[in-house]
């Protein structure tokens, strides 16, 4: 079997584009990956159009390991962002007509089963007016279609430092939702890189009484003793990880214990194999994983595989019962989280189970998306009108 070609298509929405990426083949079977680039979508595109004629065409889709090295190291230049999300699309897409053309879901390929059920936690829940009254009503809503988790940024739009007042709303907030979700339900608690150590210990102080699951980016990324600093003063876990883009990069966050919970991004670091590859090495270090998922229903699905594989995967994101839900519709056999349990149930759907109609992606044609986490108004997703 080889490769004779990829067609994309792009999903858009006010605040995300997600670009979809079929892999065929001569054989007739056609694969499917999905990632979500922010303000980066006709890079991805570009990219995607010159791989095609330099690594993917004539390709063998069964040798991922193989097309995977060469897209990522054939063209000398480091890899970052762009090359690994092109690099993930395709791999997961490979990885979907592999498990067709043997008739097996793809976590059987990759070990098989640890689990029956991945729990989810909902984000892209509290796009509303930004009081506790508002809040405690969404989140209200997310029990009950189910939920058992779920995450928020409470912090506005904050950044370095956050004042006394900034503070006490801030807390509002979150106790307003914790009193939604009672006591049982994990809350994670999400500071996307906006603060200085200082003031990420101090907050984390403030709102260690409302039990936070994790506390995710508290520092800016890039400065892994700055995050060290801040895990040796909190007492909760630790995570960040989807702005890392290659699986080499972590090594650091090995070596400093200072994270509990890996948050790599399947379709941001490579794909399916690459996230299953971090995985291994996390378990030996005593490290959970968690993968960011801000994607639609196929990268939602290639998480899953990675999730029913892993002995140390905690549970996974999922915007698309909130944000943008009518997208689902772009995917058959597109996810659903259980409303008995809050969890994603194994399936045994030849591939990653999912096929994307293309007449229903065509519904939602690519715009100019923007989501701006420093603009006033940023968790309705609403982004003004750019000139």
């Amino acid at each position: 079997m080889r490769i004779t070609g990829i067609s994309t298509h792009v999903v858009g929405t006010p605040w995300r584009n997600l670009t979809y990426v079929q892999v065929h083949t001569d054989e007739g079977i056609t694969g499917v990956g999905e990632t979500r680039m922010l303000g980066h979508t006709d890079a991805l595109l570009g990219y995607l159009k010159e791989a095609e004629v330099n690594h993917i065409l004539g390709s063998d889709p069964f040798a991922v390991e193989d097309l995977v090295r060469r897209m990522k190291y054939g063209d000398y230049g480091r890899a970052g962002e762009i090359v690994m999300s092109g690099i993930a699309v395709v791999e997961m897409a490979c990885w979907d007509i592999k498990g067709k053309a043997l008739g097996v879901p793809v976590w059987q390929l990759l070990g098989g089963k640890v689990t029956d059920k991945v729990k989810a936690y909902a984000n892209g829940w509290y796009t509303t007016e930004r009081t506790p009254e508002a809040y405690h009503k969404a989140a209200q809503a997310v029990m009950e279609r189910g939920y058992r988790a779920l995450k928020i940024d409470p912090f506005g739009t904050g950044h370095f430092e956050f004042d006394h007042q900034q503070t006490l709303y801030a807390v509002s907030l979150i106790e307003a939702v914790r009193d939604a979700i009672g006591p049982d339900a994990e809350l994670m608690l999400e500071m996307h890189g906006r603060f200085s150590p200082a003031t990420a210990v101090r907050l984390a102080k403030e709102l260690a009484p409302f039990k936070p699951a994790w506390l995710e980016e508290p520092v800016p990324p890039e400065n892994l003793k700055a995050l060290e600093k801040v895990a040796a003063k909190v007492d909760m876990p630790v995570a960040t990880g989807e702005r890392i883009h290659d699986r080499i990069e972590f090594r650091e966050l090995f070596e400093s214990q200072a994270v509990d919970i890996l948050q790599p991004d399947v379709g941001h670091i490579g794909g399916i194999w690459e996230t299953r590859k971090l995985a291994a090495t996390a378990e030996t270090h005593y490290m959970l994983v968690a993968p960011h998922n801000v994607g639609g229903p196929v990268l939602t699905a290639a998480s899953l595989q990675v999730g029913f594989t892993s002995p140390n995967f905690k549970i996974l994101e999922h915007f698309n019962d909130f944000a943008d839900a009518e997208i689902k519709k772009v995917v058959k056999g597109a996810p659903q989280v259980n409303p008995e349990d809050g969890c994603f149930h194994l399936s045994d759907a030849p591939g990653l189970g999912v096929e994307l109609d293309v007449d229903a992606a065509a519904e939602f044609p690519q715009q100019q998306a923007r989501f701006d986490l420093w603009a006033e108004g940023w968790e309705q997703r609403k982004p003004k009108a750019t000139k």
